[in-house]
């Protein structure tokens, strides 16, 4: 299997066929429809059904695949490639009416990713790299911010929403952020968020107790722009920690500084 522009163009249409159908169920989706995995944890038909169309598609491109993911319609780990898989990154943003939710796609060879794919369904904005090659959105090359210093950087984050043992320590560090910072920003999809910091629309994106799905996608498209992904102790390991930094390099450990102050490093 060559993973190069071929194939993840293939993979690209198939997201953009599941983004039309999470679009078109947008139209009419009715809350009587939703589900609760747990404490303001949310799922529907919608998010299943996404997940079940990507899986099909994406056995017929490596039938020996594995995958992980949010939903867990299918159970198979693959010896050499496994896809990670958020069909709906965003769910609570999309039950509720609100316009920011995406689909997150991410190859895994053995250890390496070596594609991601993010999907912004209402703008329509498909993000995209493969090993080897560039990152696109829409076709179009892109990089991260230059920007240097974080009294400049508009800067993304996710609130918890399940686990609230460190809201104090989180909302202690948002009002640091506030002030040394050009703003905080929470839009609801990790994977978006992380898509934006590859393109330069912010310079840095902080998270914990994140799951993989929510951000493989958007860390290959990062590192893949230029900029750097760690956990909160600077280590590229993330997903075991659920912590998460991505940024366009330059403010990097000014970021990491301001969060150490809040919460400890794992990893």
């Amino acid at each position: 299997m060559v993973i190069n522009e071929s194939f993840c163009r293939e993979v690209n249409n198939l997201v953009l066929e599941t983004g039309e159908f999470i679009r078109d169920e947008s139209h009419h989706f009715s809350m009587s429809k939703v589900e609760k995995k747990g404490k303001n944890d949310l799922v529907s038909y919608v998010d299943k059904e996404a997940e079940r169309k990507l899986v099909q598609g994406l056995l017929k491109l490596i039938p020996e695949s594995g995958f992980i993911t949010e939903e867990g319609t299918i159970q198979k780990t693959g010896e050499k490639y496994n896809w990670i898989i958020d069909p709906l990154d965003g769910t609570t943003n999309f039950i509720h009416g609100l316009p920011v939710y995406s689909i997150s796609i991410a190859l895994q060879e053995y250890d390496e990713l070596v594609l991601g794919i993010v999907y912004e369904i209402n703008r329509n904005e498909l993000f995209y790299s493969w090993k080897g090659g560039g990152v696109f959105l829409n076709d179009h090359e892109i990089k991260v911010s230059p920007c240097n210093t974080l009294s400049n950087s508009l800067i993304a984050t996710g609130f918890p929403y399940t686990d609230f043992d460190m809201v104090e320590s989180y909302l202690n560090l948002l009002k640091v952020m506030m002030k040394d910072s050009q703003g905080i920003r929470r839009m609801g999809s990790a994977a978006v968020d992380m898509a934006y910091v590859a393109c330069g629309r912010f310079e840095g994106y902080f998270e914990f107790n994140i799951n993989s799905w929510d951000i493989a996608g958007g860390m290959f498209l990062v590192r893949q722009a230029g900029g750097r992904v760690t956990n909160f102790s600077g280590k590229s390991e993330v997903f075991n920690t659920r912590q998460m930094v991505a940024t366009n390099g330059h403010i990097h450990d000014d970021l990491l500084n301001h969060i150490l102050l809040h919460f400890a490093a794992k990893g």
